[in-house]
């Protein structure tokens, strides 16, 4: 009989070192990375140290919180709110009663001057004398003018006042026109120069030049409506052709601005 033929049997090699079953490469790995094991090593060191040492997360800084505004703020935004609104309501109540009564300057004329003194005496003082007409003329049809007392009205050459005095009380009415008739008189020392100045400019020119200033407290009437006091300052420009005592006079100028002054 033939012999049965011997079955060989795989036989594990006791000695021989254990495989290990996971691959090498990580399964979250791409092909690619597996193509390189250099590089997938090392993306699993970065891993680790990541896991190893998580990102520090910046903490925001926190700002201090707005201080409120202090009370001596709030006052001064309250004060300076209602001075504007003050401003703003004066504004419009003016608006409104200029387009009501529409008021226009009062005008003034010199018409007329008579010197019934001008000489020096023997202690070389001047002493003048003039009387002046003055037209005052107030064009407005709704406003009339109180003139009130405490006006000063003065007449210089050059630098040096010769005369002076003042305008009478009265109340003008509306479109109304008044003629003043003014005395001045006045007194000045050392007149010696006054004197040669004004026979030199009389000789150069055939005129004398003179100023004159009025300074008129007043009270304007807006209808029935008095307001408080302010005051009209006028400046005149006139020149004579002589200022000789008890002697026909002509004023050959005049002209008159007038200001408001509160």
């Amino acid at each position: 009989m033939a012999a049965d033929p011997q079955k060989i049997h795989p036989v594990y090699d006791v000695e021989a070192p254990n495989h290990p079953s996971a691959p090498l490469v990580p399964r979250s790995m791409s092909k690619s990375d597996a193509g390189d094991p250099e590089r997938a090593v090392l993306q699993q060191q970065q891993q680790q140290q990541q896991q190893q040492h998580p990102p520090q997360h910046t903490i925001p800084v926190m700002r201090p919180p707005k201080k409120r505004r202090s009370c001596c703020c709030r006052f001064f935004c309250w004060l300076i709110s209602i001075l504007l609104i003050l401003i703003v309501a004066i504004g419009i109540t003016v608006g409104i009663l200029y387009l009501v009564f529409r008021p226009k300057v009062p005008k003034y004329s010199v018409d007329e001057l008579i010197v019934t003194q001008f000489d020096i005496s023997d202690n070389n003082s001047l002493s003048a004398t003039f009387n002046l007409t003055i037209t005052a003329r107030n064009p407005n049809k709704k406003i009339g003018i109180y003139y009130r007392g405490g006006s000063h009205i003065s007449a210089w050459y050059d630098d040096t006042k010769l005369c002076e005095g003042s305008l009478p009380k009265f109340y003008q009415g509306h479109r109304n026109t008044t003629v003043l008739s003014i005395p001045l008189t006045g007194q000045t020392q050392d007149a010696t120069g006054l004197q040669t100045s004004l026979q030199q400019q009389l000789q150069e020119t055939a005129n004398v030049p003179l100023n004159l200033k009025v300074n008129q407290p007043v009270r304007i009437k807006l209808g029935k409506l008095k307001l408080f006091t302010i005051k009209f300052r006028v400046r005149c420009k006139i020149v004579v052709d002589n200022l000789s005592a008890n002697s026909s006079i002509r004023i050959q100028s005049s002209s008159c601005k007038f200001r408001i002054r509160l």
